[in-house]
This record gives structure tokens, sequence and C-alpha cells, in this order.
């Protein structure tokens, strides 16, 4: 579910059940293209030195980052909820010329998860409506970094300024995100956990400005 520009304010309650497989579904085929089809610029900042590897982008949506991952010359598993959104990333991937280095795969994350480990995992805007166990599934994500390898997660800090009907939700600070993770990260190094501001195009057209919340931590070697 890369983030870029939004259009849409139709979304279900707060609570309860996770939105599942058949609101994402939904949602995508509103329109041909939801995201820009870009690579999110705090991952582009985050990753740009690091060596191409194995990459899983988690909540992968129309595949902007994942393609841009698999052009560096990594090779990357993207996955995400929807089918709709998967096609399209496959699509993409083909028009790019990287359909021999990535792979997607559609998971319900609160039910199952992509083998194998990995150099980096990017979680960029992983947030789902409802009683989403964001913490539980990065956590796992965490689980399968690498020796030597990359944790990047990035959230919004809040809704954007000019969101309407919003549910009340708690949008978890970098801090917050750390202690999460201690579980399974403890004696990781740090290495960003700060709040950011970028540039999002409003639904108008027009540009805007939001602050998300960035954590990177590496996994020993």
């Amino acid at each position: 579910m890369t983030e870029h520009a939004h259009t849409h304010t139709q979304h279900p309650p707060a609570s309860g059940p996770p939105a599942g497989e058949e609101f994402w579904d939904g949602r995508y085929a509103e329109s041909d293209r939801i995201w820009s089809g870009e690579a999110n610029a705090v991952l582009v900042r985050e990753v740009s030195g690091l060596a191409p590897g194995r990459a899983l982008d988690l909540g992968c949506g129309e595949g902007g980052d994942a393609v841009w991952l698999a052009r560096r010359g990594g090779t990357v598993t993207g996955t995400d909820i929807s089918g709709v959104a998967l096609g399209r990333a496959a699509g993409h991937a083909v028009d790019a010329g990287v359909e021999d280095r990535v792979s997607f795969a559609r998971h319900d994350l609160t039910e199952s998860f992509p083998p194998g480990e990995f150099d980096l995992v990017s979680a960029c805007f992983l947030h789902n409506y409802g009683d989403f166990p964001r913490d539980a599934v990065l956590r796992r994500a965490a689980a399968a970094v690498a020796p030597g390898g990359t944790l990047l997660v990035v959230g919004h800090a809040g809704w954007a300024p000019w969101q309407e009907d919003r549910e009340e939700a708690h949008f978890p600070t970098p801090e917050e995100v750390l202690a999460q993770l201690e579980p399974v990260t403890a004696g990781w190094e740090v290495l960003r956990a700060e709040e950011t501001e970028r540039v999002q195009e409003k639904p108008d057209g027009t540009p805007g400005h939001r602050t998300d919340n960035v954590v990177r931590v590496r996994r020993p070697a």
C-alpha cells in the first residue's frame, strides 16, 4: 500500500477486524492507478547507500518501491493483501524490464508471511483500518531480516491536514515503534528514529505537507 497520492476518503471504522482482501481489492478497483508509480522518497533516501540484495517489500501496493529496488539490481519479493494491486505491480515490473528480479505474492500479514531471510525488509506506510496488529507484524518483519540486514519502517505521524472524516486513530511515534520491536531487535543498531516532513499531492492536485515517522535499524552481522 505504497503511499504517494491518495484521493479516497471512504474507509471502514477504526475498530473491529482489519480491512481485508475484499475491501482493498475494491479500493484499488476504483481507479486505474491509486499511487504515483514512483518509489517512496523516504525509501530512496534511506536505502540508496545499501548494496543491492534480497529485499522484502511489505504492503507493496502497485509496486513502485519493489520495482525501484529491482532496478537497483536487487532480488525483490513484494507482498500485498490485494490481488488487484499485485496484478498491477507485476505489470509495472514487466514494463520496467525487471520481471526476472521481482516476484509478487498475496499475503494477509495477520495470517501468513513470506518465508526466508532478507537483507532489507521495508514496511512503508503499512497501515490498515480496523484492529490491525501492526506491532506484531513489524516484529515478524524484523525476524525476517538476515544478519547484517536492515529493517525500514515508515509510517504516518498523523492524518494529513486536508483529510476529512478522520477516525480516531493512534499513529505510533518512532520511540513507540522501537519499543514495539524491542523483543526482536534488542542489540540492533538504531540508524534513524525521527519524524520527517515531505510533500504530498492533495486531492485537488496542489502540493501539501505532512509528517511521517521513520525508523531504520540494522541487525548485527
